[in-house]
């Protein structure tokens, strides 16, 4: 276990848009929200494919291990070491998953929650977890903050999630982690060659979202619900949100808070850990 799982792993125990605009700016103010986390980790990591000749086959990625630990478990510590700042965390997995409990035995610690309600997309999986969250007795109320995280930004930092929580605890919307674009950005066009430069695109003032991302639970369901039933399609809660009229805050975050996505990243995000290792 890396140095965030020694600390704490305790946590204390609607139609149209106008509604949710309403549900996002006029909730009861930060003292009386709490805190929760939720990650969807129910994807199969297609375009990672095996991360070189330590990948475990047959495994999803978000197991797959990142300097000797699995990536789940790297990331679900960055969360841990906030202890009784967050309310509850809850894993949603596929329903078929037969993995997990040896991957992360040490998992369902006191406010950990396993939700095996993955959906075939992740924004299917993120509304099924906030659902469990709202039905559990005693557990979230509407107008609760969730930090939603992908399982495959094992990179966070605890420093990272408590910066997102302070700028955005007293938001009317609430934002997410992003970065500044730095590279040139191009537009493709396709031939039968390959991929082609299509047109320079203006960099400025564009950012790259990353995650947590943080709202109140009964806002970001009702984005979500509106999302899928209207055939909008949605790969974060931010654009969700956005649909709705609203403007999440954008906090910065940092280069190192990579989704691992491509075998190449198996590589980077194994020598970023091991330097924080010292």
């Amino acid at each position: 276990m890396s140095e965030n799982a020694e600390k704490s792993r305790n946590f204390p125990s609607f139609k149209d848009a106008e509604p949710a605009a309403q549900a996002a700016s006029a909730a009861p103010n930060s003292e009386s929200a709490r805190i929760f986390v939720l990650i969807p980790c129910a994807g199969q990591g297609a375009r990672a494919g095996l991360p070189g000749v330590q990948g475990l086959a047959g495994l999803p990625k978000q197991y797959q291990p990142i300097a000797g630990t699995p990536m789940i478990i790297h990331t679900v510590e960055a969360f841990r070491a906030l202890g009784s700042a967050l309310a509850g965390l809850w894993l949603v997995i596929s329903p078929d998953d037969r993995d997990f409990e040896a991957v992360f035995p040490g998992f369902k610690a006191e406010g950990e929650h396993l939700l095996r309600a993955g959906g075939d997309t992740r924004a299917a999986s993120v509304q099924n977890g906030l659902k469990a969250l709202l039905s559990t007795p005693g557990a979230a109320e509407t107008h609760d903050w969730v930090l939603v995280h992908d399982a495959a930004r094992c990179l966070v930092t605890t420093e990272l999630i408590e910066d997102l929580i302070s700028s955005c605890g007293n938001d009317e919307v609430g934002g997410l982690l992003a970065q500044p674009l730095a590279d040139t950005l191009k537009s493709e066009q396709l031939d039968a060659s390959g991929a082609r430069v299509s047109a320079t695109l203006d960099r400025a003032g564009k950012w790259l979202a990353q995650t947590p991302q943080m709202f109140r639970i009964g806002a970001l369901l009702q984005a979500l619900e509106q999302a899928a039933q209207s055939g909008r399609v949605v790969t974060d809660e931010s654009s969700a949100m956005e649909a709705l009229g609203l403007s999440p805050k954008l906090v910065r975050g940092s280069a190192q808070n990579i989704k691992i996505t491509y075998p190449e990243d198996f590589a980077l995000a194994d020598a970023i850990l091991l330097s924080r290792q010292g």
